[in-house]
């Protein structure tokens, strides 16, 4: 299985912005459909997107579209969730995950990393 490490996260002011790193090891991203959830206190883990070998972002979320952005840097083994605009809902431990094909589990998932946006 793949290694996921996220990076980012942080304290920032509601409309600003952050973005979120995840590097992976022991395998090629390039092999793999890459997905984001987050989790507030509290409440149940959300998919906010994914994005596919081909480079295809899908959004998961109606709340983030227009605002959160999932890009990958196959030189760089690292997918990216870019987050503006942000709002205190978006207040999360955010996670990355992997998995081989559409029809696998998240077979691979990372530490997780805290976004706390303040109003």
């Amino acid at each position: 299985q793949v290694q996921l490490v996220e990076s980012g996260g942080g304290l920032v002011q509601a409309g600003g912005s952050l973005r979120l790193s995840c590097a992976a090891s022991g395998g090629t991203l390039s092999n793999y459909d890459m997905g984001w959830f987050r989790q507030a206190p509290g409440k149940e883990r959300e998919f906010v997107g994914r994005i596919s070998w081909s480079g295809a972002p899908i959004y998961g979320l109606d709340s983030v579209k227009g605002r959160f952005t999932i890009s990958r840097d196959g030189d760089k083994n690292t997918v990216y969730l870019q987050m503006n605009s942000l709002k205190p809902e978006d207040t999360a431990v955010y996670y990355c995950a992997a998995r081989r094909s559409l029809r696998s589990g998240w077979g691979s998932w990372g530490q997780g990393t805290q976004v706390t946006v303040s109003s």
